[in-house]
């Protein structure tokens, strides 16, 4: 199996500065953002997740503006069907892989609450924003693979000789990540993505989710918190530093914005933090920030070697992509690839020299029979 991927969450989702405080909205540092995606691309992300909800900026001006102020990092696009047309987002995605030199990917978002969505003027409930989403990558993919001419009559677009004069740069596409935890989420990354995107559970959890999903030829990946430390009893101390004096009221935002919620991935990740009784899913699994956080707040805790020890658990399990966050987001980030990393490495580097051995001693087995 090749080597894990590693990306981390942009600064447009904030309110990654204590796990149980509130949301950090209402401005933007722009210079904050810039100097954090620079170190990130200096210290070796893959690529950076820029986020999507009503209380962060709009991700799409910020991909235009990253892609010119970097050279090496990949820019990882997380939008909704229904936003935009699908030829104008074509045409979009088509100019920033010129712009970026073919750095820009995309993350589809069905959404994950009616009561947001009604902000943006859209009604459609859970199983056909997942229809239109389908819809949507079908123009994708066709306009991507010929500029057109492109006619298409579906139930929630119409298009007619729809063609763009800019093409993706280099006649491709960018690798397509389809967020969700349902079986219409699934079907759809299978149907048009490259890698299906989900929130954490344990690595024995994941691997029955993710079966049916690798045995059609689509990556499985996962979108989560890390927080790791020298010791286990660093990190366990750093844990509950972070909850205390939690923002009850916040707390109660996060209750009732979840009551509005139609998503399967939001939803069970809370009964999963409802589940774990002591906050703990497993020795290394915290759930514990997932009521002041949401779905991505569950996360992977302790020393650097019992992180990445688990982070191949995973791998073991079918993963093959992580995105990353942390609290504070870019302390944690430096953290994991200074620490964490490398010991991944190695370990995938060790495993990978034990395979070949075997697989030579097994071959000269044959050959002596």
């Amino acid at each position: 199996m090749s080597e894990l991927r590693f990306h981390w969450c942009s600064p447009l989702e904030s309110g990654q500065k204590k796990a149980s405080g509130q949301y950090d909205a209402g401005s933007l540092d722009f210079d904050g953002i810039v100097s954090f995606v620079k170190e990130a691309e200096e210290i070796g992300v893959d690529s950076l997740l820029m986020a999507i909800s009503y209380h962060m900026p709009d991700p799409l001006p910020m991909l235009g503006a990253l892609s010119h102020l970097t050279d090496r990092i990949n820019l990882l696009l997380a939008y909704r069907p229904g936003l935009l047309s699908p030829t104008l987002f074509t045409q979009v995605i088509n100019t920033v892989s010129w712009m970026s030199d073919n750095r820009v990917n995309l993350n589809l978002v069905a959404g994950i609450s009616p009561m947001e969505q009604a902000y943006y003027g859209d009604f459609l409930d859970h199983d056909a924003r997942y229809e239109r989403a389908d819809e949507f990558l079908e123009i994708l993919h066709g306009l991507w693979e010929n500029n057109g001419p492109l006619t298409y009559d579906g139930k929630h677009y119409r298009i007619e000789n729809a063609q763009l004069g800019l093409g993706y740069k280099g006649g491709g596409r960018p690798r397509v990540y389809i967020s969700g935890a349902s079986g219409v989420a699934q079907q759809t990354a299978v149907r048009h993505g490259d890698c299906w995107l989900r929130y954490a559970d344990t690595p024995e959890e994941i691997a029955k989710a993710a079966a049916p999903v690798l045995e059609q030829g689509t990556a499985v990946g996962l979108r989560m918190q890390v927080l790791a430390r020298r010791t286990r009893e660093d990190a366990l101390a750093q844990v509950a530093e972070m909850m205390r004096e939690p923002d009850e009221k916040h707390r109660k935002f996060i209750a009732d914005f979840l009551a509005t919620c139609d998503s399967e991935a939001v939803k069970n990740s809370f009964r999963l933090a409802d589940s774990s009784g002591d906050d703990w899913l497993s020795p290394y699994l915290w759930s514990g920030a997932v009521a002041y956080r949401g779905g991505p707040a569950l996360c992977i805790v302790g020393s650097y070697e019992e992180v990445a020890d688990y982070i191949l658990e995973y791998k073991a399990a079918g993963v093959s992509e992580f995105i990353f966050s942390g609290w504070p987001s870019r302390e944690e980030m430096r953290i994991f690839y200074a620490h964490v990393l490398p010991l991944v490495r190695q370990r995938e580097a060790e495993a990978a020299e034990a395979a070949e051995a075997e697989t030579a001693q097994s071959g000269a087995a044959g050959a002596v029979n």
